[in-house]
């Protein structure tokens, strides 16, 4: 499986601190990620730092400032073949304070933010680079939207919309990613992170191969999504179902086997469930985000419209277990229920496959074989046909069928969500700015969340 962990290419331009001057903190790693809509570049750190980040032109580059800060080791000169970055220098400038510049490929608006220490992790200053999608990798591909227009992001009091489209659409999301490794193996230091897009990569395929029916993944390589925006995607697909696919740990090593997951509003159904509950809800903290501000991820509105996609949660799971437990040993014969993050959408079905437990070495050995991926990935693939059959799911009639002249000749329509800024919306869909404000009468900057735009030339 390829990576998205790129090694930089850095210029070294004064590695070693001043004579006599003592840096305060220390820059220990720096790596680099690359997502579809961003490349995020993140350092470890020491301690606590003050830095500020400015951009210039001619050539255009990004500048990032450190006060009383030095290199704690030299960094290798590596290639980078990345959309936005050309290289990255470092040197020292003034009194001891560290410089890293960016050359940029294009013009990008950055942003940073410090994490304080969370679990294993120390000090990190994270930089994010947003981009355009690039067409030309396969890798990040954008799936193709099942109608022109696609559904714009609800409120959890509102109706669903009725489906226009003319498959079933899966949402499969692949755990952690990125800076998030999940679960790490004890014998073979194997990655939660990297079997389970496996995993989600064959389950794709099988979907996409039936009839009627289409996939969609929240990522689709070594990058992290936050999990607000995982749900976010499933909804802007209009997807019938959400799977999360993961890989338990324990600190016991012995304890073994595959589990299905729904939502709980009540607490969760056992001790294991609200403890793994709460690891993959920490994923937004691991991956880079420094407070989760969404209401669909805060809480859980008690509503009907929840307590029945709950029901319907509850009876894909057991169909999914169900199929599962001729693959391997199960851990719990029954749907677990706790407070997932990822699974607080009232729209569609969701649940949370933990397909085995990496702690235990046997089953971190099966985890990393080709074969046992296929038999999982089959074996969800089985519960989701079984759960499509029984509920007698079937394709809308009035649906829009992908290519056809009707859903060519329509125009996309964006919501804008919480933080966006018309200029990124306008780089997003590849349109110039002039045009997304001619096409919707917009004379100034701002633009507010909620606000439903068209999209020129779509």
């Amino acid at each position: 499986m390829r990576t998205a962990l790129v090694l930089v290419a850095v210029s070294i331009l004064g590695l070693l601190s001043m004579p006599g001057q003592a840096a305060s903190v220390s820059v220990q790693n720096l790596r680099m990620w690359r997502a579809p809509d961003n490349t995020r570049l993140v350092l470890d750190l020491s301690g606590p730092l003050n830095h500020k980040i400015f951009q210039l032109k001619n050539p255009d580059r990004v500048v990032i400032d450190i006060e009383s800060a030095s290199l704690s080791k030299p960094l290798p000169a590596m290639t980078y073949n990345g959309p936005i970055v050309k290289s990255i220098r470092i040197g020292h400038r003034g009194k001891g304070d560290l410089r890293i510049v960016l050359d940029l490929k294009r013009v990008t608006q950055p942003r940073s933010f410090l994490l304080k220490p969370f679990q294993s992790h120390g000090y990190r200053l994270v930089v994010d680079l947003d981009h355009t999608p690039d067409a030309d990798d396969p890798e990040f591909e954008k799936d193709k939207p099942a109608v022109a227009d696609p559904a714009p992001v609800r409120e959890p009091s509102r109706p669903a919309l009725p489906p226009r489209r003319s498959e079933i659409v899966v949402a499969i999301d692949a755990g952690h990613g990125g800076e998030d490794p999940g679960a790490i193996g004890r014998r073979y230091r194997t990655l939660e992170k990297q079997v389970v897009l496996s995993i989600a990569k064959e389950l794709k395929r099988l979907v996409d191969r039936e009839p009627n029916m289409r996939a969609v993944m929240t990522r689709k390589g070594d990058y992290f999504v936050p999990l607000a925006k995982r749900v976010h995607m499933a909804q802007d697909a209009r997807a019938d179902i959400f799977i999360s696919i993961h890989a338990d740990s324990l600190p016991k090593k012995r304890v073994r086997g595959a589990s299905v997951y729904a939502l709980s509003q009540r607490g969760a159904t056992s001790r294991l469930a609200k403890r793994l509950a709460d690891q993959e809800n920490a994923s937004d903290y691991i991956g880079g985000i420094l407070e989760n501000k969404d209401p669909m991820v805060q809480k859980v509105l008690v509503d009907l419209n929840q307590t029945s996609t709950i029901v319907d949660s509850l009876a894909l799971g057991r169909d999914i277990l169900s199929s599962i437990k001729s693959v391997g040993h199960i851990h719990s014969h029954n749907v677990e229920q706790a407070g997932f993050a990822v699974l607080k959408s009232p729209f569609m079905p969701s649940v949370l496959v933990e397909t085995a437990f990496i702690s235990n070495p046997s089953e971190e050995k099966r985890l990393r074989t080709r074969r046992f991926q296929r038999q999982m990935a089959q074996g969800i693939f089985s519960g989701v046909k079984r759960y499509v059959k029984r509920k007698g799911m079937r394709p809308s009639p009035s649906a829009v069928p992908r290519g056809s002249a009707r859903a060519n000749s329509a125009k996309k329509v964006h919501v804008v969500r919480r933080g966006e800024t018309l200029s990124g919306i306008a780089q997003r869909y590849g349109v110039r700015l002039k045009d997304l404000r001619a096409e919707n009468d917009i004379t100034g900057s701002g633009v507010r969340a909620g606000e439903r735009l068209q999209i020129p030339g779509t």
